[in-house]
């Protein structure tokens, strides 16, 4: 199930996994390219865990209608609050070292429903693009699916014996 309003779009899954565990593979940039239902993160070009507010992890990405079709982001981590909630904005580095961020955050939210189960919530929220952005990216810029099935992605990988 997902839901879609003007500034940002959200899907929520229960799986059969604790928060902690969930959050853990969340918080390791190695997983997001198994995780991601568009197909467009390819690797993490830094493979640290996310541990603080402010953190940096590039991705490498690949779309087929970017300019260069592979690209890579800058994501600085917004939201850390183990095992409940991790967001991150995305950007890109400039060519002076500069990061610069278009305005929209990816958040997990996680509940727990007891040891063994939890809800987790993906919300893609864009309500602080400028409107120069707006000019030329459509959002969300990918299908609402594309959010539900991620988390199915997340829950088999963060219980490979279950079928989310």
């Amino acid at each position: 199930m997902h839901t879609v309003d003007q500034e940002n779009v959200s899907a929520t899954l229960t799986v059969a996994v604790p928060a902690a565990r969930v959050f853990a593979v969340l918080a390791d940039p190695t997983s997001h390219s198994a995780i991601d239902g568009t197909g467009w993160v390819q690797e993490a070009v830094d493979r640290a865990p996310l541990t603080e507010v402010g953190q940096i992890f590039r991705m490498a990405m690949y779309h087929p209608n970017h300019p260069n079709g592979d690209y890579q982001v800058a994501n600085k981590v917004q939201v850390l609050d183990p095992p409940r909630a991790i967001g991150w904005l995305t950007g890109q580095e400039k060519d002076d070292g500069h990061l610069e961020f278009g305005g929209w955050l990816w958040r997990y939210d996680l509940a727990s429903l007891g040891p063994s189960e939890t809800e987790v919530t993906l919300t893609y929220d864009w309500s602080a693009v400028p409107q120069s952005i707006r000019e030329y990216i459509q959002f969300p810029p990918f299908d609402p699916d594309h959010l539900t099935n991620s988390l199915h992605h997340l829950s088999e990988l963060a219980d490979p014996t279950s079928r989310a």
